[in-house]
């Protein structure tokens, strides 16, 4: 039964004429009407007989006015708690992060949620920036990591907001020959073995840049996607590797920023278009970028830090 109708027919019992519920609910007596006798039809019973120049309930009438209460008010709660919704940022919101990206980004994301009522539900997905908009069909947030000089589009039906620039490294192992040095060019890199990641992933595409922008190929000996693995090998001496700066080490590895060519990713969250009116969505993106914000700042604090000492040095 409809719930208009059913509507109708509890004005039509709190205030006894068709003319009545008519100018209270801003339509023609004979719409109201036309809408009773569909009711009444969809009821199978008769709701309603003459009184006189009335109309009165009759006992089905009756009872179905007494259920229509409490569909109605049920609707009504409905509604508020629907409204609460749309105003106020409560709810589940699931994000997938690139591994490194989770590990940076989702404990902090999950506390801090919390506090506005949101409940992040995250996943580490390790797959090419490019599938973003496939994921978005099973989350309502990616957070993407890919080279800074891919300007591919999202599209129209997808929004990006960036969260931080990311700067990329060459870590080496402790007793590497390049170690006691502050920063490399490309060129004290010809000659190394890199430990590169499968085809498609962010650092694949930026050994795929320096290559195009400097005409040195890294010569890439293994591909491995987990960072932890990387870390491994690089401190077992079989090979060099590029690591985001701001991924923190288990191992004692030596960091160095290369010179003479910029090397970096770009971390976005990518939603569908208009999701943020939903404020939990909307919560999430902001605490996210917040998040980013105080990593790049330590970053770059860091890192002032470090020139300082070498200067000293």
């Amino acid at each position: 039964m409809d719930a208009g109708r059913l509507r109708m027919l509890r004005e039509l019992a709190d205030h006894g004429t068709v003319a009545a519920v008519a100018q209270v609910l801003s339509m023609t007596p004979s719409a109201v009407s036309q809408q009773l006798k569909i009711l009444q039809r969809e009821a199978g019973v008769t709701l309603i007989e003459p009184d006189g120049r009335r109309v009165r309930l009759t006992d089905a009438g009756q009872v179905l006015v007494g259920h229509a209460d409490a569909v109605l008010a049920a609707l009504d709660r409905a509604r508020a708690e629907m409204d609460v919704y749309r105003s106020t940022p409560r709810g589940t919101v699931s994000v997938s992060f690139f591994p490194s990206g989770a590990a940076m980004l989702l404990a902090p994301l999950i506390v801090r949620a919390a506090e506005h009522e949101v409940q992040v539900l995250g996943r580490d997905i390790d797959v090419p920036a490019s599938r973003a908009p496939a994921q978005l069909a099973d989350f309502d947030v990616v957070v993407v990591h890919r080279d800074e000089r891919d300007a591919s589009p999202w599209g129209p039906r997808f929004e990006a907001t960036e969260l931080l620039r990311e700067p990329l490294d060459v870590v080496l192992p402790p007793g590497h020959h390049l170690a006691s040095r502050g920063q490399v060019r490309l060129t004290d890199l010809a000659d190394e073995r890199w430990i590169g990641v499968e085809g498609g992933l962010m650092v694949d595409d930026v050994l795929n840049s320096i290559t195009i922008l400097s005409g040195i190929q890294p010569r890439i000996t293994q591909r491995i996607n987990d960072f932890r693995v990387v870390e491994e090998l690089v401190h077992a001496g079989t090979g060099i590797a590029l690591m985001p700066r701001y991924v923190r080490l288990a191992r004692e590895l030596v960091r160095l920023p290369i010179t003479d060519i910029s090397v970096a990713r770009r971390v976005e969250a990518v939603t569908r278009a208009g999701a943020t009116a939903r404020p939990a969505v909307a919560v999430v993106l902001d605490e996210l970028s917040a998040i980013a914000s105080g990593i790049s700042s330590a970053g770059a604090a860091h890192g002032r830090g470090r020139s300082a000492r070498q200067a000293q040095d």
